[in-house]
């Protein structure tokens, strides 16, 4: 096997701002996404797609070999959160609330997924981002609990 090291997982990633309000105005939602594809070009993380709401945001990444799960979503929300407030893109000092969802792609599903995000905002005149995630959660078998 040669020096180099090569993986293939794709992450379904979830994270919302603070109790899940709706402050994101469209013009901002706009911005952020465009942030973050660029943002993950200068650090090598291949954003497929993201879809920034109102109040959360999914983006679909390939993980890259040097960096964890853990480090990959510190760096998008840490970086965004710099980038939303330096350029004042909402009235208050802005930070995104605790926690995040990360979930496993199969190749076979990438499509339906990146349609999923593709379609957030048809998907949530439906349904509410809280209905989405407990859904999630079922779906992937996490118990709910007070840190999840």
């Amino acid at each position: 096997m040669s020096g180099h090291s090569y993986n293939k997982i794709w992450l379904h990633l979830i994270w919302e701002t603070p109790d899940s309000q709706k402050i994101l105005t469209r013009d901002a939602r706009k911005k952020i996404s465009n942030f973050l594809f660029e943002y993950c070009k200068g650090k090598n993380i291949y954003m497929k797609i993201n879809y920034v709401n109102a109040e959360h945001v999914h983006a679909l990444i390939d993980l890259p070999t040097n960096l964890s799960v853990e480090e990959c979503i510190k760096l998008l929300k840490g970086s965004s959160s710099f980038y939303i407030n330096k350029n004042r893109i909402t009235r208050n000092k802005f930070s995104w609330g605790r926690g995040y969802g990360v979930f496993s792609v199969s190749a076979s599903q990438l499509n339906n997924v990146i349609n999923y995000i593709k379609n957030q905002e048809e998907h949530h005149r439906v349904k509410s981002f809280t209905e989405e995630y407990q859904l999630f959660k079922e779906k992937y078998g996490i118990e709910n609990n007070e840190n999840g």
